[in-house]
């Protein structure tokens, strides 16, 4: 039997709002998405400063147990990415980054109702399932 898909969301937000979410995670300037995540027991985390944190873990521990090391890495060292991770967050539950498809469904709906130009920007939805997803690249 196949193991059920979980599932990952991701929001984009404006530079202004990605600031303000890096610099107080607990969401206080953002009323509506601290609700929202406060009624699912739900973090987020700067793209950016998860794949720096992943750089960095690998860079003590040995990168030769890290294969999307030097993705990463080049990543991070790219402006042009940077400014684009620095204004992704990954939305955890429960501290868990991927999740069941019912919260999944509902917290993507809520989060939805936040986008606005000034604001949330885009809410994007992934899975667990290899074949929707880009794959680690062949070095």
């Amino acid at each position: 039997m196949e193991p059920a898909l979980r599932f990952q969301l991701r929001i984009a937000v404006s530079p202004a709002l990605a600031d303000t979410l890096r610099a107080d995670p607990t969401c206080a300037s953002h009323g509506a998405l601290r609700d929202v995540l406060r009624r699912h027991d739900a973090t987020l985390k700067c793209q950016f400063e998860a794949f720096a944190d992943y750089v960095s873990e690998a860079e003590r521990q040995g990168t030769e147990n890290y294969p999307l090391y030097q993705w990463t890495r080049e990543t991070i060292e790219n402006p042009e990415k940077k400014a684009k991770y620095l204004q992704s967050f990954t939305v955890y539950m429960s501290g868990d980054e991927v999740y069941g498809k019912d919260v999944a469904d509902i917290l993507e709906n809520e989060l939805l109702q936040l986008v606005s130009e000034d604001g949330i920007q885009r809410v994007s939805r992934f899975d667990t399932n290899p074949a929707n997803n880009p794959q680690p690249p062949r070095r």
